[in-house]
């Protein structure tokens, strides 16, 4: 398993036997493959929040522009924030498209 030093969002949806609500999120697969650093901003001088495990998924509450990274899915400037203060670089999730899919940070 490869660990690069990025920041990535999850894959999967919420359960199907659910209704829609303000408590369900979609969420993105990570490359496979690769366990991602989650950051405190949108670069990789920002420190290490945590390490995704390969495998993970994550929700992506509003995207920001950021250091430029290269990795599994390209080179991006965009980058997710998956939680208060933790943000993954959008190279490495699999949202399925080159550019913003949720609204900007503000």
């Amino acid at each position: 398993m490869a660990t690069e030093d990025i920041e990535i969002a999850g894959a999967g949806e919420t359960a199907a036997a659910e209704p829609l609500s303000a408590e369900s999120t979609r969420t993105y697969p990570l490359a496979p493959g690769y366990s991602v650093n989650v950051r405190s901003g949108p670069g990789t001088h920002y420190s290490i929040v945590r390490t995704l495990p390969a495998g993970s998924s994550v929700p992506i509450y509003c995207q920001c522009p950021g250091e430029s990274v290269s990795g599994y899915y390209g080179t991006t400037n965009v980058w997710d924030n998956i939680a208060n203060g933790q943000f993954v670089s959008d190279a490495y999730v699999k949202t399925g498209s080159d550019g913003y899919i949720a609204p900007r940070c503000a």
